[in-house]
C-alpha cells in the first residue's frame, strides 16, 4: 500500500516538517557523492551500532561519549535512494498535521524524542549487532503514532497495485495506521526468532517503538485542542466580539 496523500488540511505552515525534510536531503546529497569506501565509513561513525553502547555497562560512556550521540546522528542518515524517499514521503504526508497540532517547537523535541526512544527500543532487543542501525523511521513511526490518535478519522488515500491493476482508495487513518504497526509488530516477533536476525536487516522495534511512544504521548503528554466557543460579557448580548479561545 503506497500512501498518496492525507484528507486533514494543515492550518499553519508547517516549517520544522519542511525543515526536517530539508535537513535528511542535504545529509543524502552528501551521502550519494561519497565513494563506496568513504560511504562505508561514514554510516559507521554516524550509524547507531548498538554493541557499541554497552548499555549494560555505561560507565564506558565517559571515555568515550560519542557512541551515545549516533542515537541521534542515525536517524539522519538513510541506506539508498528507496530508504530515504519512502521516509520522507510518508513523514510530508503526516508531519504537518502532528505539528499543526502540537505546535512547531513542540513537535521538533517530540519528533527527537521519538526517534530516541525507537533507536534504544531496537538496542535493548539486538544489543550485540554490530551493523549500524540507521534512518528516520523511528522518529516518523512516533508521528504516525500520534496521528493514529489525533486523527483517526482522517481519510489515507492509498494506491494498491493488484494484478498490475492500480486501485485508488480512501482508508480511514485508524485502520491504514492500525495495520501498519501489526505488520510492523508481527515482523519484529518473527525477527525474534529468526537465525542472525541481531546481525541486521529492518529496525522493526525501531518502528514499533516509535508507534508506541507517539501513541503514548498522544494520549497522556500532548496539549488538549483549543475549542473556539462564544463568550458573552454580560450572557444576554448576542454578537459580542470577545471571543476567547477556551
Amino acid at each position: 500500500m503506497i500512501p498518496l496523500r492525507d484528507t486533514v488540511r494543515s492550518r499553519i505552515t508547517p516549517l520544522v516538517t519542511w525543515a526536517i525534510i530539508f535537513l535528511n536531503t542535504l545529509v543524502f546529497l552528501y551521502e550519494i557523492s561519497l565513494r563506496p569506501s568513504a560511504l562505508g565509513q561514514f554510516t559507521l561513525a554516524f550509524g547507531m551500532v548498538p554493541a557499541n553502547l554497552h548499555l549494560s555497562n555505561p560507565i564506558v560512556w565517559l571515555n568515550n561519549p560519542w557512541p551515545v550521540l549516533t542515537i541521534v546522528t542515525s536517524m539522519f542518515i538513510h541506506g539508498g535512494w528507496f530508504h530515504f524517499l519512502s521516509n520522507m514521503w510518508v513523514f510530508f504526508i503526516f508531519g504537518d498535521n502532528v505539528e499543526d497540532r502540537l505546535g512547531s517547537g513542540r513537535f521538533l523535541l517530540f519528533y527527537l524524542v521519538s526517534g530516541v526512544v525507537a533507536n534504544v527500543l531496537q538496542v535493548l532487543v539486538f544489543p550485540n549487532s554490530r551493523i549500524p542501525a540507521i534512518g528516520a523511521s523511528g522518529a516518523i513511526a512516533g508521528v504516525l503514532g500520534a496521528y493514529f490518535l489525533f486523527f483517526p478519522t482522517a481519510r489515507v488515500v492509498t494506491l494498491i497495485p493488484i494484478l498490475f491493476i492500480p486501485w485508488i482508495v480512501n482508508i480511514p487513518a485508524i485502520f491504514y495506521l492500525g495495520f501498519w504497526f501489526i505488520s510492523q509488530l508481527y515482523s519484529g516477533l518473527f525477527a525474534l526468532g529468526a537465525v542472525g536476525a541481531s546481525a541486521g536487516g529492518v529496525a522493526w522495534w525501531a518502528h514499533i517503538g516509535g508507534f508506541i511512544f507517539g501513541v503514548l504521548y498522544a494520549l497522556l503528554g500532548a496539549p488538549r485542542p483549543r475549542i473556539y466557543v462564544p463568550h458573552y460579557p454580560d450572557d444576554t448580548i448576542p454578537g459580542s466580539k470577545t471571543l476567547p479561545w477556551k
